[in-house]
């Protein structure tokens, strides 16, 4: 897998890029700081945006405004004609769309209209006719308005195939190549689309002129319908990230996985008393409890279900849209096999893993070598979830308000009032008030991801020994000193990973992972460097330590332990030779076996 972060993931910001200060405005507003991904890509490089272009992107990665920024970034501040055309495959999606575009270039002077079926035509008639410089819909409605001639197409520059295979799946080659065949004065064409079948790949070859290729989509284990993401979270806050990674990803139905059963029952009980609907299960419930829990969830009564590996075993659940993994998985096996609960029957889904800065370290360590491509990226800050919660209740508004005439006549009746912007507020605050609105934990990311930057391992791309059973720092570590080394009666062979075992250390006794050293792991038992901080702390935490199966066996001051284990041990020393009856003993027909003979009785 190759681990791919991005270089502007921390520092990048729209103000970067040569964007007009209207649409940064525009931006700023909406509480975007730091731009995705796509955006990125398409923004950093000025000569992609002028000829056609595919660009490989899933539905949710901001691909949106990826077009949409430098589509008004080149457009002249007004026009009387449409200038740019967007098909999109369904019609909330046009919408949606044309809403980006609407608040983008509001500043601009841009007029939007949207073209979609199942609403009135007359109205979209007029929106054409008072001037929008930018049309959103889809293929059928506008192919319609084309040949009603309600739709000149004369004028359009840029056209925008949006989610190009999901247009194709539902139908609309027909359509969309009719539309394209008119198009005789495009200067460019863009198509976006999540995967490239060979149906796209045929479109593209005929309606597009040698266009530029950007693909980020991330493929696991070459499944097609679940992207990769990889959260960065603060090891200070990492509930904090948490909260936040759900507030952005906004997931349907989740099954998350953490380490240990008393760490799924917490996470679930904060969940919940941030608001979420969610709820544990692990092996100390029992059947009827798992079976309730369970049932919650495919009743939609709770949307997150916190499990650990093993009783998450043998579950079948329809839907599943998100899977997170909270913390460091125990191996490369256990990552792929949590990720395939999600994605199925042709359904797309997300594997979410949510990583500190040390343990993406070892994340990338653990994947170095496979097919799988990551996208590493810093959870979301309160500014971003902000912008993201507003525009997605603005939309939940006008998708409720298209339902009911009743009230849209009471809307109109107040937007005539002089009170009508006091009312609008005081709606909002009722409405929107009691949205949850994330955690202020930017400079605690960009700490993280600085720290994985700028580590020893990778300045000087030295391995670390995780799958060796080993945490490795330097050989002497300043902050261990005064510290204990504690061994602990349980290794491997009772369950125990490197990455969980560090989990449940820092959680039981309530330290951070800077406080942990060295962890050696074996068959039987393990041994954990622990901070003076910790040290002290030690005797305080053992009955917390002890619910999560770690019973302390011994604890030595740690530069005892080192002493000893730097004491050069004893000069080889000659057996003196036995006397000539031993000799002559050891040659009787009774002793000699063979080694393999030997090492057999042995066993038996």
């Amino acid at each position: 897998m190759t681990v791919e972060t991005e270089q502007n993931e921390v520092s990048a910001r729209f103000e970067d890029y040569n964007i007009r200060p209207e649409i940064l405005r525009a931006i700023a507003r909406k509480g975007f700081a730091a731009p995705m991904p796509v955006q990125s890509r398409i923004l950093e490089d000025e000569t992609l945006v002028e000829g056609d272009l595919i660009v490989q992107a899933r539905t949710g990665s901001g691909k949106t405004l990826a077009f949409a920024i430098p589509i008004l970034n080149d457009m002249e501040k007004k026009s009387s004609a449409p200038q740019v055309l967007v098909l999109s495959p369904t019609r909330e999606l046009a919408q949606q769309t044309a809403r980006e575009f609407a608040w983008l270039g509001i500043e601009m002077g841009h007029a939007v209209a949207t073209l979609v079926g199942g609403l009135d035509m007359e109205r979209q008639i007029r929106s054409l006719k008072d001037g929008a410089s930018v049309v959103v819909g889809t293929p059928g409605r506008v192919l319609d308005h084309i040949r009603r001639g309600s739709f000149v197409t004369t004028d359009v520059r840029v056209l925008v195939l949006d989610e190009g295979d999901h247009m194709l799946d539902m139908g609309f080659r027909d359509e969309l190549e009719a539309i394209l065949s008119g198009m005789e004065n495009l200067d460019k064409t863009w198509l976006f689309s999540a995967t490239m079948p060979p149906e796209v790949a045929s479109l593209a070859r005929r309606y597009l002129d040698t266009p530029r290729k950007i693909s980020l989509v991330a493929d696991i284990a070459c499944h097609d319908d679940i992207s990769q993401k990889t959260y960065v979270i603060p090891a200070r806050k990492r509930f904090e990230g948490l909260a936040n990674v759900l507030l952005w990803e906004n997931p349907a139905r989740t099954l998350m996985f953490c380490a240990t059963k008393i760490e799924t029952q917490e996470i679930a009980d904060k969940l919940c008393d941030e608001g979420f609907k969610a709820c544990a299960i692990h092996g100390d419930m029992s059947q009827r409890e798992r079976n309730n829990a369970l049932a919650s969830l495919r009743g939609g009564r709770v949307d997150i279900l916190v499990a650990t590996d093993v009783a998450a075993r043998g579950l079948d659940i329809d839907g599943i849209s998100h899977v997170i993994q909270f913390g460091l998985p125990g191996n490369l096996e256990t990552f792929v096999h949590r990720s395939g609960r999600t994605g199925r029957a042709g359904h797309e889904g997300a594997n979410l893993a949510l990583l500190t800065g040390r343990e993406l370290r070892s994340f990338k360590q653990m994947v170095q070598g496979s097919n799988f491509q990551v996208q590493v990226i810093p959870a979301p800050d309160a500014a971003e979830i902000e912008g993201t919660q507003k525009s997605r209740f603005e939309n939940a508004l006008v998708e409720r308000s298209v339902e009911s005439d009743e009230y849209r006549k009471w809307a109109a009746e107040v937007l005539e009032r002089d009170d009508a912007e006091l009312m609008v507020a005081g709606l909002l605050a009722c409405a929107y008030g009691e949205q949850p609105r994330g955690y202020s934990i930017h400079a605690d990311v960009q700490s993280e991801m600085s720290r994985d930057r700028h580590s020893p391992a990778a300045r000087d791309g030295s391995q670390m020994r995780e799958r060796r059973g080993r945490v490795q720092g330097s050989s002497v570590r300043q902050s261990m000193a005064g510290g204990v080394q504690v061994r602990i009666a349980a290794g491997r062979d009772d369950g125990w990973e490197v990455g969980a075992l560090l989990g449940a250390f820092c959680r039981s006794m309530g330290i951070s992972r800077e406080d942990v050293g060295n962890i050696k792991l074996r068959e039987t038992s393990a041994s954990i460097e622990l901070s003076q901080r910790a040290a002290d702390m030690l005797e305080s935490r053992k009955s917390r330590m002890a619910k999560e199966g770690l019973v302390i066996a011994s604890a030595k001051p740690l530069e005892e332990e080192r002493e000893s284990a730097e004491r050069p041990r004893p000069a080889y020393r000659e057996r003196p030779e036995r006397p000539a009856e031993h000799r002559d003993r050891d040659r009787s027909p009774r002793r000699r076996k063979t080694g393999f003979e030997y090492s057999r009785s042995r066993r038996d």
